[in-house]
């Protein structure tokens, strides 16, 4: 049974992940929004920066004082850079608080990959195998007691949503996966960087990280559990405020077809609240965008099989998975907070 009106922080609320998930957390029923932390924004009222009510006067504070009031709340999100969370989550869980990292600071498996990938030495590889990685509907709901979870990417989350049951049912080679991907510029996070200033952003299209993307060894990772896999997956950035998906190809194995592909993805999220599956052609970013809910799609011609994923970067690719897992540990519904949730386009 969930205590009344858990205390929830967020560490990195003026960024874009960091304030949607204010957003959602403001208008939860079963908890209480208790802090936001922002440099930037430090003593302004949250609910007028945000337009919500519910945060009964809060106002943000700084970055330096994260790590107290996370000592005093029930739960911790953490919406920062994967070197900061990676300090941080070592403090918290000693303090038995529990903690939903959105960063990748705890999604890979070795330490050494996060000097390859992310570009710095992991001060808490005793940590990383204990994460739970926080995609509900692939590997179901943290466990019992559970006090750290590796929030997944956003492209992660629309790739394994739409691969994952393919390979798990060995309908697919695991093997020679590709995933072209292509998200919103707020998937880039709150940067004031030229490259992604409207002038360079508009009316284009870009690849970006080629070949050296840190999603790429966490997708493999978890496409690994189900048989060994080796993917080349490449990210672009669309013209675009919100929305992701990715498109992926992958070898059939003997025998398959369009309908075993369909019903393998149909099976898979039947019994499921956010994800849906649906003919490829209906698999938009207009009909996810501002929702926790995925659409993913799937078709085949015995020489290819192509799978697709579209989600909200910041709402089920982020923030609203954040909110799920929380539920999941405080003893609430899946969806308490996140049904409400309304898409941008009718």
């Amino acid at each position: 049974m969930a205590q009344a009106h858990p205390s929830v922080g967020i560490v990195g609320a003026s960024g874009y992940s960091g304030a949607v998930a204010a957003r959602i957390l403001a208008a939860h029923p079963g908890v209480r929004l208790a802090f936001c932390t922002s440099d930037k924004l430090a003593g302004r009222d949250v609910g007028a920066e945000l337009a919500v009510r519910g945060t009964n006067g809060l106002a943000y504070v700084a970055n330096a004082s994260a790590e107290a009031l996370a000592l005093e709340c029930d739960a911790v999100l953490l919406a920062t850079a994967a070197d900061v969370s990676a300090r941080l989550v070592p403090k918290l869980v000693a303090a038995k608080k529990v903690v939903i990292d959105l960063s990748g600071a705890f999604r890979l498996a070795a330490a050494a990959d996060y000097e390859r990938w992310y570009g710095f030495t992991h001060p808490a590889p005793e940590l990383l195998a204990s994460a739970h990685y926080g995609l509900p509907e692939l590997f179901g709901a943290p466990p019992p007691g559970t006090k750290l979870v590796a929030n997944p990417g956003c492209y992660p989350t629309a790739a394994l949503l739409a691969l994952a049951p393919l390979v798990k049912a060995g309908l697919v080679e695991a093997a020679g996966i590709i995933v072209d991907a292509k998200s919103g510029v707020t998937g880039a996070g709150r940067q004031a960087k030229e490259e992604f200033s409207f002038g360079e952003v508009s009316d284009d299209l870009r690849a970006y990280k080629v070949l050296a993307h840190q999603h790429t060894p966490e997708i493999t990772r978890s496409l690994s559990r189900f048989a060994p896999a080796q993917l080349t997956f490449t990210a672009h950035l669309l013209p675009l405020r919100r929305g992701l998906m990715a498109t992926c190809y992958a070898r059939p194995k003997s025998g398959t077809t369009e309908a075993h592909v369909r019903a393998c993805l149909a099976e898979a999220y039947a019994k499921t609240a956010f994800v849906h599956a649906v003919a490829p052609g209906d698999v938009t970013l207009k009909s996810v965008a501002g929702t926790n809910h995925a659409r993913v799609g799937g078709a085949a011609n015995g020489d290819v099989v192509i799978a697709i994923g579209a989600i909200d970067n910041l709402v089920k690719g982020a923030a609203g998975q954040a909110v799920q897992n929380l539920n999941a540990l405080l003893g609430f519904e899946d969806g308490l907070g996140l049904d409400a949730l309304a898409r941008f386009s009718p």
